[in-house]
C-alpha cells in the first residue's frame, strides 16, 4: 500500500473536468454506422474466439483434447454450436408469463452490447482514415462514460432476474434471485474501485482515462482498486467461481433452466459479450487502454498512433479472457454463504477504506504537504489499526464465562447425527445406528468388465 502510494506521489494530478469531447459528435452518419458495426463485430468475433478458447484451454488443463473435429483444430466449434441451438426446438413453459418469458433474453443481451460504445481503441485524435474521412478510434464518448457502463450493466442484470421470475418454476426463481442478490453486493464494490480511478484522473470520460495514464498504469498506482474491480468483474458476469445463478448442482442450470435454442443462446451470448466488455473496462481503466506496453513504448514512438493502438487492447483483453478461463478450470464454485460473505464483510469495507484513503492523499497533495509526512501518517495508520484489530481478537474471550460442559449421554443412548439439521460425526463413546443392508445371498465371485457370468451366480439369481 505504501509503495503505491508513494508512486502516485511522483505522479502529476490531472485536474478536474480536463476531458476535451470537442471531436465526437462531428462524424457524417455514414460513418457512425461504420464504428458501430465493427463494434458489433468485435464483439461477436471476440465471442465466437473466447467459446473455442476456453474449451481449448479448459481441455488442455484437465488433460483433454478438447475441440478437434469442425473446422482445423477445432477452430469452428462455435459456430457449429450456434447452429445446434438454432436448429433445436424452441419451447414455451405453459406457466410462465410469456411476455416477460420472450423479452427477457433480449433484455439479457442488448445491454451487453452497449458499453462498447465508449471504450477507446485509439487516441481521441483524428489518427485513422476511414474512407478518406480523418476520425477517432472510438465510437462516441461523454463526460460521465463510467456511469453509463455501469447503468448498462445493472441493466442487462434485470434479464437474468425476469427469466428467473418469468419462467413459472422453482429453480429458475432462486436463480434469479441468487443474481440480484449478487448484483446488488458486487456493484457496490465495483463502483468504489471505479472512484479511485476518478479521484486520480479528474474525470469519468474513458479517453480522458486514458490519456491520465500517459506516464504509468493505473495498475501500479491504485493495485487495490484492481484487484476489487477484478474479484468483483467476476461476480457481476456470474462466472466461476461466481456462477451461482446457475449452478448445476443445486438449481439444475439455475435462471435458464426452462430456456431451449436461440432463447437459450441469447443467454450465453450476453455472459461471454459482458466478459469481454468487463475485459476492456478493466484494460481502460487499470491497463492504459490502448497504449502500448512500457518496452514497447520507450524505443518505437509510433506504437501509439496509427491502427497499432487497436493491437494492444485487443492483446490485454484476451489476456483477462484467458484470466475467465484459467479461473473456471481451476477454482471450485464457492457456496452461496461465502459469496455473500466476501462480498459485504470483504469487499465493500476494503474499497471503502481504500477509497477514503486515495482521496486524503490527493486532498493534501492538493494543499501542497509534505509527501513524507503524508506517507508516514498513512503507515502509522494502518499499523495502529492492526493492532487494535490484533488486541480485540486476543481479549475478545478473556471476559466471557466458559462454556458449560455438554451432559454426557448415557451408555446405551442412540446418536442420532443428523439431530443438529446436518450430518455430524459421533463424539467418543458414541456409535452410530446400523445401517440397514440387503443381507448378501452368498459369496460371489468378481468378473470384469465384459465379461461372461458364472454358473454359480446364474443358479442364485435364477434361484432368487
Amino acid at each position: 500500500m505504501s509503495a503505491a502510494l508513494g508512486a502516485a506521489g511522483s505522479v502529476p494530478l490531472t485536474p478536474l473536468a480536463a476531458e476535451d469531447l470537442s471531436l465526437f459528435g462531428t462524424d457524417p452518419w455514414w460513418l457512425v454506422v461504420v464504428k458501430a458495426v465493427f463494434c458489433f463485430a468485435f464483439l461477436m468475433i471476440s465471442v465466437l474466439f473466447a467459446i473455442v478458447w476456453e474449451r481449448k484451454v479448459v481441455g488442455w488443463m484437465q488433460l483433454r483434447i478438447g475441440p478437434n473435429r469442425t473446422g482445423p483444430w477445432g477452430m469452428l466449434q462455435s459456430l457449429a454450436d450456434g447452429v445446434k441451438l438454432m436448429l433445436k426446438e424452441d419451447l414455451l413453459v405453459k406457466r410462465a408469463d410469456k411476455a416477460v418469458y420472450v423479452l427477457a433474453p433480449v433484455v439479457a443481451a442488448i445491454p451487453a452490447f452497449m458499453a462498447i460504445a465508449v471504450i477507446p481503441f485509439g487516441p481521441a485524435g483524428n489518427e485513422i482514415s476511414v474512407f478518406g474521412h480523418r476520425t477517432a478510434m472510438q465510437l462516441t464518448d461523454l463526460p460521465i462514460a463510467m456511469l453509463y457502463i455501469l447503468a448498462t450493466a445493472s441493466v442487462g442484470i434485470y434479464g437474468i432476474v425476469l427469466a428467473g421470475w418469468s419462467s413459472g418454476s422453482t429453480y429458475p426463481l432462486l436463480g434469479g434471485l441468487r443474481s440480484c442478490a449478487q448484483m446488488i453486493s458486487y456493484e457496490i464494490a465495483m463502483g468504489a474501485a471505479f472512484a479511485s480511478v476518478f479521484l486520480y484522473s479528474g474525470s469519468m470520460s474513458t479517453s480522458a482515462i486514458v490519456d491520465a495514464q500517459n506516464d504509468r498504469w493505473y495498475v501500479v498506482l491504485l493495485p487495490v482498486s484492481f484487484l476489487l474491480y477484478i474479484v468483483t468483474m467476476v461476480g457481476e458476469t456470474n462466472r466461476a467461481p461466481f456462477d451461482m445463478p446457475e449452478s448445476e448442482g443445486d438449481l439444475v442450470g439455475g435462471f435458464n433452466t426452462e430456456y431451449s435454442s436461440i432463447k437459450f443462446a441469447m443467454f450465453m451470448l450476453a455472459e461471454y459479450v459482458n466478459m469481454v466488455t468487463v475485459s476492456s473496462v478493466a484494460a481502460t481503466l487499470f491497463l492504459g487502454g490502448w497504449r502500448a506496453p512500457w518496452p514497447v513504448s520507450t524505443f518505437w514512438e509510433g506504437a501509439n498512433h496509427g491502427w497499432w493502438p487497436l493491437l494492444w487492447l485487443v492483446v490485454k483483453v484476451q489476456l483477462l479472457l484467458f484470466f475467465f478461463i484459467w479461473l473456471r478450470g481451476s477454482l471450485p464454485r464457492v457456496r452461496y454463504d461465502q459469496l455473500m460473505k466476501l462480498g459485504w464483510k470483504v469487499l465493500i469495507p476494503v474499497s471503502v477504506v481504500w477509497l477514503m484513503l486515495v482521496a486524503t492523499v490527493r486532498v493534501l497533495r492538493n494543499e501542497n504537504y509534505d509527501y513524507a509526512q503524508i506517507l508516514l501518517w498513512v503507515v502509522a495508520a494502518v499499523v495502529v489499526i492492526l493492532l487494535v484489530t490484533f488486541l480485540v481478537d486476543m481479549y475478545r474471550d478473556r471476559g466471557a464465562p466458559p462454556p458449560e460442559p455438554e451432559p454426557a449421554e448415557p451408555d446405551g443412548a442412540a446418536f442420532d447425527p443428523m439431530a443438529g439439521g446436518y450430518p455430524v460425526p459421533p463424539l467418543p463413546g458414541q456409535t452410530l445406528p446400523p445401517v440397514p443392508r440387503r443381507r448378501p445371498r452368498g459369496e460371489r465371485e468378481l468378473v470384469g468388465s465384459g465379461g461372461q457370468r458364472t454358473d454359480g451366480e446364474g443358479k442364485e439369481e435364477s434361484d432368487g
